[in-house]
């Protein structure tokens, strides 16, 4: 098991939309097999909060985050702030009536797996969405952090990955049913196209995987996962085979050239550094005027589809944009 360190805010990497493509696609096989294997059941409320152990840790998070997001709390027994956090989480996963599952690992006990997910301090909670590991926060955190950060979750699990979580019975026997669900809605009518566009990220098809998206588009022009999957192909496919030192090089040596500074941005963009992309291209619109503004604006609102509109970091930006255009 290889936890990613991705992060809530769907910026990429050059493998991040790869990856997100594949878990997408292994949530929905393992939601098709529970459905062939039973379909839905109900889980007692304390079903929703579990002891992991490295022995169960494949089964009780990585196939369980197929059907729901697996919120992951590391502790040990000494840890005093692990005793302040450790029930406040409990308590809201039963809030959260199964719209997320507490796995609490012990790392005195589970040694790997806190190695596996490079874990410097305790306390240290995780998600795992569709097998694709998510670092949430470390330290103790109010009650209204900690609820801010759920309801990102869980937003992401289900628009992302279309997790809508656990059926939970107040009634049902504890430990009655291991991994239920609620029942799935069938196969939208883009699924083929979306397949397949993750099938060319899978074999480096960047152009395929953007023929795909646009397909799709075509015939629905707000489909939110297509808008979203040809934003980041695109990019991908822009700074494919690029020189990073060339392109940065020219970008500092040319500060008026807009081409030179789009490019840059790019480069920005696909290594993490958001506010970089975004103020490089904001400074251009700025500066200039005529056919290169629009192009400098154009690639921001581009960018901004990358990060996703619900990222502060885009709120910021846009705000930062309107005032350089009036």
């Amino acid at each position: 098991m290889q936890p990613r360190n991705m992060s809530m805010s769907g910026v990429v990497d050059l493998a991040a939309v790869k990856a997100a493509q594949e878990a997408k696609a292994k949530a929905e096989q393992a939601r098709a097999q529970a459905a062939r294997e039973g379909g839905a059941g109900a889980v007692s409320p304390a079903d929703l909060v579990i002891d992991v152990s490295e022995a169960t840790f494949e089964r009780d998070v990585l196939q369980r985050s197929a059907e729901v997001p697996v919120v992951i709390d590391f502790w040990a027994e000494w840890c005093q702030p692990c005793k302040q956090l450790g029930p406040v989480l409990e308590r809201l996963a039963v809030e959260y009536d199964g719209r997320l599952l507490l796995a609490k690992v012990d790392v005195d006990a589970n040694q790997l797996l806190m190695q596996q997910f490079g874990i410097q301090g305790i306390p240290a909670v995780f998600a795992v969405v569709a097998g694709q590991a998510l670092p949430l926060f470390q330290g103790a955190a109010g009650e209204a952090q900690i609820r801010q950060t759920l309801d990102q979750l869980v937003q992401v699990a289900e628009q992302r990955f279309g997790l809508t979580g656990l059926t939970v019975d107040p009634d049902a026997e504890p430990g009655g049913r291991a991994a239920s669900q609620t029942p799935q809605a069938p196969a939208g009518p883009y699924d083929a196209l979306l397949n397949a566009a993750a099938q060319a990220l899978d074999a480096g098809d960047l152009g395929g995987a953007v023929q795909a998206y646009k397909n799709v588009l075509a015939d629905d022009p707000a489909h939110p996962e297509a808008k979203l999957g040809l934003a980041q192909a695109e990019l991908l496919q822009r700074v494919q085979g690029a020189d990073p030192q060339r392109v940065r090089k020219e970008a500092a040596e040319k500060p008026a050239d807009v081409q030179a500074q789009i490019a840059a941005a790019d480069l920005d963009l696909v290594g993490g550094h958001v506010e970089d992309a975004f103020g490089r291209l904001i400074e251009a619109v700025r500066s200039t005027a005529g056919e290169d503004r629009d192009a400098a604006r154009l690639r921001l609102l581009e960018l901004f589809e990358v990060v996703g509109a619900e990222d502060p970091r885009v709120t910021a930006a846009r705000r930062a944009l309107a005032r350089a255009l009036f």
